[in-house]
């Protein structure tokens, strides 16, 4: 049986190439799947308010911070994170005098209308008291390293030290939760 060398070296590189796009894509999902990485500082910014103001983020510095960083689309949809920020609303256990909570619409990556959502947001505003900001810029996302917040529902803790101490991105698990809520225990008394 005669084997072309030239055959067989296209084979070889179809191989190579082959290779290199496997390579290529699960480091590419590597990249996407990584967490924040955490403890490091962060900044304070300013972002806008519900109705458009600028603002700063309220009690940096003077309180650790426990921030939902949404994208509204993952609002709707659910999910444990943000049954997570629902159990909280109502079981009180990330409330205390050192620690503010607060959310952040992520509204570059929405599909929905933006009135529409300003408006849920000012209803929820009204029925529990909540301060919900609004990053049309993708301030937070940008500045602090986020990465890809598309489709999430972020759940942060900045420290009044102004270092990010944890940010979970992904849909927390039992254990997720559990390790969330012996976190927060540290920083809101």
């Amino acid at each position: 049986m005669y084997i072309c060398p030239v055959q067989t070296m296209k084979t070889v590189m179809k191989i190579k190439n082959l290779l290199l796009l496997v390579v290529a894509l699960l480091a590419s999902t590597a990249v996407e799947a990584q967490e924040v990485s955490v403890p490091r500082k962060v900044e304070n910014l300013t972002i806008n308010d519900i109705s458009g103001k600028p603002t700063t983020l309220p009690k940096f510095g003077e309180k650790n911070l426990l921030i939902f960083y949404v994208d509204p689309d993952s609002y709707l949809k659910g999910g444990s994170n943000k049954k997570l920020s629902d159990e909280l609303e109502d079981n009180k256990r990330a409330q205390g005098p050192a620690i503010f909570g607060f959310g952040v619409m992520n509204f570059v990556d929405t599909k929905l209308p933006k009135g529409m959502v300003r408006n849920m947001a000012r209803k929820r505003s009204e029925k529990n008291g909540a301060t919900i900001l609004d990053d049309d810029k993708q301030l937070l996302k940008q500045k602090w390293g986020l990465g890809d917040c598309d489709g999430k529902f972020v759940i942060m803790i900045v420290s009044k030290d102004g270092e990010l101490v944890y940010c979970a991105k992904n849909d927390l698990d039992e254990a997720g939760i559990e390790n969330f809520y012996k976190v927060v225990d540290k920083y809101r008394k």
